[in-house]
């Protein structure tokens, strides 16, 4: 009985802590995304929960959903705009055909300097994009770097320069950069990211391409020998909310949130050129060869890759695509 008592008295003391901690916060941002524990992205994201704990003095608490576990990548966009959950971080490389313009950062050797993403932030062409998500019915109070680089992995031989790509069995990307590996010869399959692994494992691919740090966290190192990389586009995780929601906040709360999501961009912009020398230390210290691109050889490849993607780029945005490219030449 003494021993019955006792554990019923801990469960009661901690539903009451768990009351007062649900309590404690007047509103909940439950936000989902598609990153593992170990991504930065997703490291990111519990840095901003505690910020936004902070910043809003206790009054919004964060609850997280990475590796998919609350939406699929794909149902991300629709989830928040039906209200079914407060917010996501949608990769831009996602939208699809919902904004093709969104797709301008992945013009490969486009936007993927330093200076470029730095330039951006806050710029026309990204309140024009704010504007084209807000016509979704979503909010964008963010645009987080994920990654400026790409790394081409593939079992066979090291994928250094155009004429290497042919014939080469690749998991692409999407419609559009995948135009620029057919131009370089390359049979781009469509596959969900969390195949990738095990179709690069039983060789139905015998390539793929993911950014460096991500080769590293999905353990691409284990079934591909080589990787070759090089800083060819940007791609940002874009931190939307249910406009509803939020605009049924009080506005000291949207302030707070909106400072802890400037610091999260700041954090995720890349300073440096070229590609991180520990990211690539790293994959070779797991087993694999793998080299960053020279100039050359990146000059090689974006002769072929930029003219297709971008041709592409514009036949499925034509005027506005165009304002975009031209906006952003400019910054």
């Amino acid at each position: 009985m003494n021993h019955y008592l006792k554990k019923l008295t801990v469960v009661a003391v901690t539903l009451m802590m768990s009351t007062g901690l649900a309590q404690a916060a007047d509103y909940t941002m439950r936000i989902s995304h598609q990153f593992p524990p170990a991504h930065h992205s997703a490291k990111l994201m519990e840095q901003f929960a505690q910020n936004v704990a902070t910043e809003t003095k206790g009054k919004v608490e964060v609850q997280l959903f990475g590796a998919a576990q609350l939406f699929k990548p794909q149902q991300h966009h629709a989830a928040v705009a039906s209200g079914q959950v407060e917010s996501a971080l949608i990769l831009s490389i996602q939208w699809g055909g919902t904004i093709p313009e969104m797709a301008v950062t992945q013009i490969p050797f486009f936007m993927s300097s330093p200076a470029k993403q730095k330039a951006f932030i806050g710029s026309k062409p990204a309140q024009l994009l704010d504007e084209a998500m807000a016509k979704k019915g979503v909010k964008n109070i963010g645009w987080i770097v994920d990654t400026n680089d790409l790394i081409f992995t593939s079992s066979n031989h090291l994928l250094d320069a155009p004429e290497k790509f042919k014939g080469v069995k690749m998991r692409g990307l999407n419609k559009l950069f995948d135009s620029g590996l057919i131009a370089m010869g390359a049979v781009p399959v469509s596959m969900p990211g969390s195949e990738v692994y095990q179709a690069l494992q039983t060789k139905v691919i015998d390539a793929a391409l993911t950014g460096v740090q991500a080769a590293s966290a999905r353990r691409y190192y284990e079934v591909q020998q080589f990787g070759a990389a090089t800083p060819i586009f940007l791609v940002y995780d874009n931190l939307v909310v249910n406009p509803a929601w939020w605009d049924g906040l009080p506005k000291d709360v949207q302030a707070g949130i909106q400072r802890a999501a400037d610091v999260a961009v700041q954090a995720s912009l890349i300073t440096r050129d070229g590609v991180d020398p520990a990211d690539i230390k790293k994959l070779n210290d797991e087993g694999m060869d793998a080299i960053v691109l020279t100039s050359g050889q990146a000059d090689a490849m974006k002769a072929v890759i930029q003219p297709a993607v971008r041709d592409t780029f514009l036949e499925s945005t034509g005027d506005k695509g165009r304002e975009l490219i031209k906006l952003l030449d400019e910054l």
